[in-house]
């Protein structure tokens, strides 16, 4: 069998949610792939003008090859929508019987009967939250026409029972052409040294324990009400006069309210804004955080709560979209849109140990649940269909 993947995501500089899932599970096939005693064939499609096979050379094996076609990703884009001049990304890759999108994405495909189409879903968070979202991509989800290509699409893959809910219920998919395939926990824990843990806090300037949050810095994530509920915390238990917030992640859109509230903060010296962070930065921060808070709005799958878990540090997140049937009764669950609860719920956490190790215990299992082995043999198994 020939599988075309759309690797496309896997052109970001820095890798973050769908880019890590892509990048995990695929690394995952390729090896169960080749462990096959009958293989199949693997072919992997990204376009830029600019030659990217060294960064892409970790996918090279003798079943799994690159194609790439060399347009201005703007014109790319322009001429899938244009029947005179359609680029047919299964006929760019020689012909295949299966080619799977890991994320919505502009192309087109010849008439084939025999082409299966499988398209992933995370989340239609642009959908159910349009506010949340910058004016440009808005109108970057609105041109890519999400409904059209999911209709096309022969099979959808859900990311959570959630996205499974919200493709019925905004977009009218039918039940039994979605798949839910839970996603694999991107870390595994790994032994970190003391020389490490100190070279991480020195360069970050951070001392004392420490509040963690690791993700987009964007309105949807309610970073603006976790920033809050510190400044509640800390006024009302003079007590933590060393507890920092630490916020972790790259700056997205429309995040001009959190940094308002941040600079309007007493306790502004404490709250510290890290950018983009390595995967190893990320372990060293979870296993060194006091507890991990993720109060977001709405998740398709929730990675970090996950990532979280897998290093031991107890976790707080929302009771809303994704995170409760991702983490179960393994993590402390506050209602966003109250911030008297994310208050209520790290003072907890942080003064009382037996609750603390708890959640630690519980959480740490539940991370183990979520393996990229799984996936893979489940979407092997649906592409096999």
């Amino acid at each position: 069998m020939k599988i075309g993947v759309d690797i496309r995501v896997l052109m970001d500089e820095n890798y973050s949610g769908i880019s890590q899932y892509t990048a995990n599970l695929l690394a995952e096939i390729k090896k169960q792939n080749e462990a096959s005693s009958n293989p199949d064939e693997y072919k992997l499609f990204y376009n830029y003008l600019h030659n990217l096979e060294k960064k892409f050379s970790v996918w090279q094996s003798p079943s799994f090859s690159i194609a790439r076609t060399r347009w201005p990703n703007k014109i790319f884009n322009y001429l899938f929508e244009k029947t005179f001049a359609r680029p047919l990304l299964d006929k760019v890759l020689g012909g295949v019987d299966v080619f799977w999108s890991p994320h919505f994405n502009f192309s087109s495909f010849s008439k084939s009967k025999n082409l299966k189409k499988i398209i992933t879903v995370h989340d239609l968070s642009f959908l159910r939250y349009p506010e949340f979202f910058s004016r440009r991509k808005n109108l970057w989800h609105q041109a890519l026409n999400v409904k059209k290509i999911l209709k096309e699409a022969d099979k959808i893959i859900a990311v959570s029972n959630n996205t499974k809910y919200d493709l019925i219920e905004l977009l009218n998919i039918p039940a039994d052409k979605i798949r839910v395939i839970y996603s694999g926990n991107n870390l595994i824990k790994r032994e970190i040294s003391e020389s490490e843990k100190n070279e991480l806090l020195g360069r970050f300037k951070l001392s004392g324990h420490f509040i963690l949050y690791l993700g987009n810095i964007e309105p949807r994530k309610n970073i603006k009400g976790l920033i809050e509920s510190y400044n509640n915390l800390r006024r009302k238990n003079p007590e933590l006069v060393d507890l920092k917030l630490v916020l972790a992640g790259a700056k997205a859109w429309k995040n001009e309210a959190i940094f308002n509230i941040y600079n309007c903060s007493p306790y502004k010296n404490d709250i510290n804004f890290l950018g983009y962070i390595s995967k190893s930065d990320k372990e060293v921060l979870y296993s060194l955080a006091s507890v991990f808070v993720y109060p977001s709005y709405y998740e398709g799958f929730g990675f970090p709560v996950l990532e979280a878990m897998a290093y031991g540090c107890p976790v707080i997140c929302s009771n809303v979209s994704s995170l409760p049937e991702v983490v179960a009764d393994a993590a402390l669950t506050i209602n966003p849109y109250n911030k008297e609860e994310i208050e209520e719920a790290l003072r907890q956490i942080l003064s009382d140990e037996k609750l603390r190790q708890i959640y630690i215990e519980k959480g740490y299992a539940r991370g183990k649940l979520f393996t990229w082995e799984k996936t893979a043999k489940e979407y092997i198994e649906e592409f096999k269909k």
